[in-house]
């Protein structure tokens, strides 16, 4: 912005910008404001993608190199995960391991970016645990239970595990945010 005299201004491109950039700051900090619980949702669900990729990709490289030989491996020895529908090794190891690495990630991320949480990290981590535990539980058996549906049925190409193995990650969201935000990463009160 240039002042040529006391009475008239002129708006270079730069001053446009920096106003217009101001003005869409302002905007975002004012919808954040007004919207908080959208936005940790919001944030949640951006840390949730991003995790997601990570134990996509760990699961993809833990399937189809690492555990490839085990995928028509049965699981015969134990009579619980044969009851419970999991019957190939492969699938069983590359479910559980995938998703202790990417709950991992998520815990970390949420905590510090998405909550801002300062409660206990103890019993936050504690907290975080037993909810991990039994969605990993679920995630096991419901992941192998589908990619058990899927290899019987022929159906078994890459994209098609990728597919359910996102639905698998997906389905959890039903429980986690709410424990999340309301149990697991609190603010203490002021």
């Amino acid at each position: 912005m240039k002042q040529i005299d006391d009475t008239q201004i002129i708006y270079t491109d730069d001053a446009m910008t920096a106003q217009k950039k101001n003005t869409f700051k302002e905007n975002i900090i004012k919808f954040v404001n007004k919207h908080a619980e959208i936005w940790k949702f919001i944030k949640f669900s951006f840390t949730g993608a991003s995790t997601s990729v990570l134990e996509l990709a760990v699961f993809w490289f833990l399937q189809y190199v690492i555990f490839k030989s085990l995928n028509e491996v049965p699981v015969t020895d134990n009579p619980v995960l044969s009851f419970l529908g999991i019957e190939y090794k492969g699938y069983m190891y590359s479910y559980f391991i995938s998703a202790v690495i990417g709950y991992a990630a998520a815990y970390i991320m949420n905590r510090k970016l998405t909550f801002k949480a300062d409660a206990n990290p103890v019993l936050s981590t504690i907290l975080y645990a037993i909810m991990v535990v039994c969605t990993i539980t679920f995630n096991t058996w419901f992941g192998s239970f589908l990619g058990t549906l899927i290899k019987n049925s022929g159906h078994d190409s890459v994209f098609i595990v990728l597919l359910t193995k996102l639905i698998v990650m997906t389905v959890p969201t039903l429980w986690t945010y709410p424990l999340n935000r309301f149990v697991i990463h609190r603010k203490k009160k002021a």
